[in-house]
C-alpha cells in the first residue's frame, strides 16, 4: 500500500487508545470503535468508486467520533491524546471532503 497518512494516524490513534484507562463498561466499545477507524480506511481505500470510498470513510469518521465521546465521558484529557485526536479528526474530514469532491454530482 502506498503512503496513506490518515491510515497511519488512525493506527497510531488505535495504539494510543489501548494505553488509555477507561471504565470497564466502555473498554470494549472503545476497542471496537478505535479498531474500526483504520480498518474502514483500509477497506475504503480498496474501493474503486469515489461514492463507495466516501461512504466507508464516513463510517470510519463515525467510529472516530464515537471514540472521542468515550474519551470525553471517561474524562480523558491528555495533551498528547488531544493533539492526536484533533489531527486525526481533521485528516479524516479533509479525506472525506476530497473524495466527495471527485465523485460525480448527485451521487450522494
Amino acid at each position: 500500500m502506498t503512503t496513506f497518512r490518515t491510515l497511519d494516524l488512525a493506527v497510531e490513534f488505535y495504539r494510543t487508545t489501548q494505553k488509555v484507562k477507561v471504565p470497564a463498561h466502555l473498554r470494549d466499545q472503545l476497542d471496537r470503535a478505535a479498531s474500526s477507524v483504520p480498518l474502514n480506511l483500509s477497506e475504503g481505500n480498496a474501493k474503486f468508486s469515489f461514492k463507495d470510498k466516501a461512504r466507508i470513510y464516513q463510517i470510519a469518521y463515525g467510529s472516530f467520533r464515537e471514540c472521542q465521546t468515550i474519551l470525553r465521558i471517561s474524562g480523558i484529557s491528555d495533551n498528547d491524546v488531544d493533539a492526536m485526536t484533533k489531527h486525526l479528526g481533521s485528516s479524516l474530514y479533509r479525506l472525506i471532503d476530497s473524495v466527495q469532491a471527485k465523485a460525480p454530482k448527485n451521487s450522494f
